[in-house]
């Protein structure tokens, strides 16, 4: 079996769990501190701030949070070897799709101009 999958299938350590704990303890605390202090606003704002980097920096110190960036980094790999389109590319493949969409809208706006002019003549008016 892929060590990989043998890692996801366990389960998290108590320390983890303490961590997680601790996490949420901090960014709820930033919050709480955010609207029970009579600090200016930015204070307040930067108490928040720092309670929610302290606790993804405690969260990225957890296994899930190493596969996290462990994902990021094979995530920006893969990034650099998608080939994006030109700029004509894109241009050209725009215009077709609104080409598209025209026709689109105007073949049902005909199927509904059909059928309302079916029912009137079926109810009669």
């Amino acid at each position: 079996m892929n060590t990989k999958a043998e890692q996801a299938d366990q389960a998290a350590s108590a320390a983890d769990v303490a961590k997680y704990a601790l996490a949420i303890a901090l960014v709820a605390g930033g919050l709480v501190l955010y609207w029970m202090t009579d600090w200016p606003t930015l204070a307040r704002v930067m108490l928040v701030v720092v309670g929610v980097a302290a606790g993804a920096f405690v969260m990225a110190s957890t296994a899930k949070g190493r596969d996290a960036r462990e994902f990021l980094g094979e995530s920006m790999f893969e990034l650099r070897k998608v080939v994006w389109p030109t700029r004509q590319e894109t241009t050209r493949t725009t215009g077709v799709i609104l080409v598209v969409v025209v026709i689109v809208s105007l073949i049902l706006s005909g199927f509904d101009f059909i059928i309302s002019w079916l029912i009137r003549l079926l109810l009669g008016q």
